[in-house]
């Protein structure tokens, strides 16, 4: 059984986490936020210390260390500018680090964690978790096994709406969250580069406060893309379901179905790293490199944009 402590208890994402590791058998003995909302711990771990002070959180954990336990993990699920701060923290404290994406929001930053991570000999595990969704899989296997001599071409289309509380939400401050290709297509970005090899060229077609579209080609596919928060722009058939979510890959005009299964993917990918498996920061290179990019970028228009943006 291993020690696990936790940063951002109170945020959208830090359930799956604690179902995690609860999952895992394994056990939260300190838990941090700024904010006193995280009574879901109930569900999970009664028993672990909470604080909302960072000192306080700090200093239990070396009185933990006095009394003969030691963190082996700290996870982290707080805002996307912060990760890179306390992944340093938890190296510090003697534990290896498990962080939500985006894992940083620039590229340099990544190096600099790569040089603490060999200083304190302690390990950097990024959530890249579409790499372990079934369907994600099959289709890099069948790209692999296809080896075509003409690109791919693929379509990437997701919508997830918000509410108004989402501008006032840290999510809403681009220097906070990157901005909405970076807080929401991050993992989509991650997924293409894993499946498709080096990307080659990218293009911003629109970037706006709720939407983000544009255009990336790497070594096997040419991508159009559109991510949005807005509901406006959900299809009209979803939006007579009263859906508020649309996600669409497809390839060569063959519809990628994995709506489902990505419930269980945190438990997943948290015994992964607990056989060793994980993904290192190294792998989270190509997609921050992506996001860094198309946030800097001005708006062209060179190549064929996505349906939804004509």
């Amino acid at each position: 059984m291993k020690n696990f402590g936790l940063i951002g208890a109170a945020g959208y994402i830090a359930p799956r986490h604690l179902k995690a590791i609860k999952e895992t058998n394994n056990q939260l003995l300190c838990a941090l936020d700024n904010f006193d909302s995280v009574g879901i711990m109930d569900s999970y771990f009664p028993e672990a210390h909470f604080f909302v002070e960072f000192e306080r959180f700090d200093r239990h954990i070396e009185k933990l260390k006095r009394n003969g336990q030691f963190l082996d993990y700290i996870s982290i699920c707080t805002p996307n500018y912060l990760h890179d701060a306390h992944i340093r923290m938890a190296l510090r404290a003697g534990a290896d680090a498990i962080c939500e994406k985006p894992l940083v929001l620039n590229p340099w930053n990544i190096d600099a964690l790569q040089e603490i991570e060999a200083q304190y000999n302690k390990r950097i595990h990024t959530i890249l978790q579409l790499r372990l969704h079934p369907s994600i899989i099959q289709l890099k296997q069948q790209i692999n096994a296809q080896q075509s001599k003409t690109k791919h071409e693929v379509d990437l289309t997701y919508i997830t709406s918000r509410g108004k509380w989402y501008d006032i939400s840290w999510k809403g401050d681009a220097e906070k969250s990157g901005g909405v290709a970076t807080n929401i297509g991050v993992h989509f970005f991650d997924m293409l580069s894993w499946i498709f090899g080096a990307v080659q060229d990218i293009e911003t077609h629109v970037h706006e406060k709720h939407k983000a579209a544009g255009y990336l080609e790497f070594e096997n596919a040419r991508v159009r893309w559109f991510l949005s928060i807005d509901a406006q722009d959900l299809p009209e058939d979803i939006k007579q379901k009263q859906q508020r979510t649309y996600r669409s890959i497809t390839v060569d005009g063959q519809e990628l179905e994995f709506s489902n299964g990505f419930t269980d993917l945190h438990t997943v990918s948290y015994q992964e790293i607990l056989k060793g498996n994980g993904f290192p920061i190294a792998e989270a290179k190509n997609s921050i490199d992506i996001i860094h990019t198309i946030r800097n970028q001005k708006a062209t228009t060179h190549f064929e944009k996505h349906p939804f943006v004509q």
